[in-house]
This record gives C-alpha cells, sequence and structure tokens, in this order.
C-alpha cells in the first residue's frame, strides 16, 4: 500500500511539474484548439507534451478562445476538454523559478485569476469536460467551470504544498465548491481526489465512464441549446452575484432580476409559448418586450 501512494504521489508531482526539465521554445502545434458547432464552443488545451501546463501563452490562448465573439447569439455554451492523459497539470514551474523575476510572477497569477474570474463572468454557460488528472491549477480551472463531467478514471489534487509552493490561488475556488475541510485535507496533504469522491463533496457534476464523456457533455450542452442565451445570461450573472450575500440580500437582488427577467422579450415569449401550448421561438436578445 506504502509503495503504491509513493508511486501515486509521484505521478502527481510529476503532473504538478509539468516537463520541469524541459525547454521554453514553443510547441509546433497551437496551445488551445477552438471549433464550434450547433451553439456549442469546445475549446481544447492542446499542449499534451508539457501536460497541459497553464503556462502564460497558455492562459493567453485560452483567453482569446473564451471571448472570441462572445456576444454572437450562435455562441451558447462553451466547453472546456484537452488533450492528453492529463486534463491540465497546473502552473509551469519553468515559469516560477528564480531566473524569472517578480514582475513576471506576478503577471502569472494575475493572468490565471483573470481567466478563472472571466469563465464565471461570461454570457454563457461553461463546462469542463474531464479525462484524466486535474492538479493545482488545473483543479482550480474544474472548480471555476459552471458545470464539469468527468470521467470514472479522473482525479482531482492540489500537490502543490509537496514542493514548496501552497496552492493558495486554487484554493480561492476550491474553497467556494467543496466543504471546508475537504478543501483544507486537500490543499494540507495534496492527496487527490477520484472521480467520485469529487462528485460526492461537490466539485464535479457527474461521473461517466469514459467511454460516455462526450456523448454526457454534448447532452448537457444541447438541452442547454434549447434556452434563452438571454435569459440563462441574465440567470448566471444572478447567481454569482447571490451566493456570496447574505439571505436577506440575495432575496432582494433575486426579487428584483426576476422583475427584470419578465421585462425580457423572451421572458414573455416563454411564458406566451407555455399558455399557448406551443415551442419558444427566442431571440436570445437583451430587449424588452414592447
Amino acid at each position: 500500500m506504502a509503495a503504491r501512494l509513493w508511486r501515486l504521489r509521484g505521478r502527481l508531482t510529476a503532473a504538478f511539474s509539468s516537463a520541469a526539465g524541459a525547454g521554453r521554445a514553443p510547441p509546433a502545434e497551437p496551445l488551445t484548439e477552438r471549433r464550434q458547432a450547433g451553439g456549442v464552443r469546445t475549446i481544447v488545451l492542446n499542449n499534451p507534451r508539457r501536460r497541459n501546463a497553464l503556462s502564460l501563452p497558455m492562459l493567453q490562448s485560452l483567453r482569446r478562445d473564451l471571448l472570441h465573439d462572445v456576444k454572437s447569439r450562435e455562441l451558447r455554451v462553451i466547453v472546456i476538454a484537452a488533450e492528453g492523459p492529463v486534463f491540465c497539470s497546473g502552473h509551469d514551474l519553468k515559469e516560477l523559478s528564480s531566473e524569472d523575476d517578480v514582475k513576471h510572477h506576478s503577471q502569472v497569477f494575475e493572468l490565471c485569476a483573470e481567466v478563472m474570474t472571466l469563465i464565471q463572468k461570461l454570457p454563457v454557460p461553461v463546462i469542463a469536460k474531464v479525462n484524466g488528472l486535474a492538479t493545482a491549477a488545473g483543479c482550480q480551472l474544474v472548480a471555476s467551470c459552471d458545470i464539469a463531467v468527468a470521467s470514472e478514471k479522473s482525479q482531482f489534487a492540489t500537490p502543490g504544498v509537496n514542493i514548496g509552493l501552497f496552492c493558495s490561488t486554487p484554493a480561492v475556488a476550491l474553497g467556494r465548491s467543496l466543504p471546508r475541510k475537504v478543501a483544507l485535507e486537500m490543499l494540507f496533504t495534496g492527496e487527490p481526489l477520484s472521480a467520485h469522491e469529487a462528485l460526492m463533496h461537490g466539485l464535479i457534476s457527474k461521473v461517466v465512464p469514459e467511454d460516455k464523456l462526450e456523448e454526457e457533455t454534448m447532452k448537457i450542452s444541447q438541452k442547454i441549446c434549447e434556452s434563452s442565451k438571454s435569459v440563462l445570461a441574465l440567470g448566471k450573472a444572478t447567481f454569482y452575484r447571490q451566493i456570496t450575500q447574505d439571505l436577506d440580500t440575495a432575496y432582494k437582488i433575486t426579487t428584483k432580476v426576476m422583475v427584470d427577467n419578465l421585462t425580457l422579450r423572451d421572458g414573455q415569449e416563454g411564458i406566451e409559448a407555455f399558455v399557448q401550448k406551443r415551442k419558444p421561438v427566442w431571440s436570445h436578445s437583451q430587449e424588452e418586450k414592447k
């Protein structure tokens, strides 16, 4: 048992270190790939050789793909996936060595925080499709998404403590997704959660067999695409706004938003379609009903 745990810790540390011995030459392939069909944009982390580490260029590429034509009515859902056996190993530790100055280190962490918060500010739901290991800032990325679907083989960890770099920024997302004591155990020990443990504690939404991961992710995406983009955007923004408030304030915020929702063209269209027993025809517009 001890040997097995030692081997597992070794794999986690290797993933977190993200090819620390490799040079910094940019890969031939783009760091992220973006494709879109039927309202669903899939962004693929595409640097498996470096375990999809969130290097500064990777974060910049991910931000570009998230923001690309984000107000288009054709965009309804974003899915973040990855190539290779590691979903994302976290920061590239080569960028955090003493060879780089504090200014560069700050740039890395500030851009990472910007991307993580951007995900929750986008007007469409963002789904993490996880098939493998997600460590440190990679685990933070999963926790920052609105929905996360994972294969049974996936694992989640914040092993920074094992190399002397406590996962303080990942702790922000973990502490808002997991019970405090579960998050702190992950942060203090670096030990991983299995996919089923992550589901039980609320880090992810669903666990499916690996061969069903694409099907289940698309099923959720297509269901979201059936709703009004404007209504979903209002609902998502309100959810994150109220969740940090006390109960009375949260109800004041959401009561006003419910009234605002009724003024939207799609708010009235949905009610009229229900009364008339027909399928709604969404405008996906923020315009008010006249």
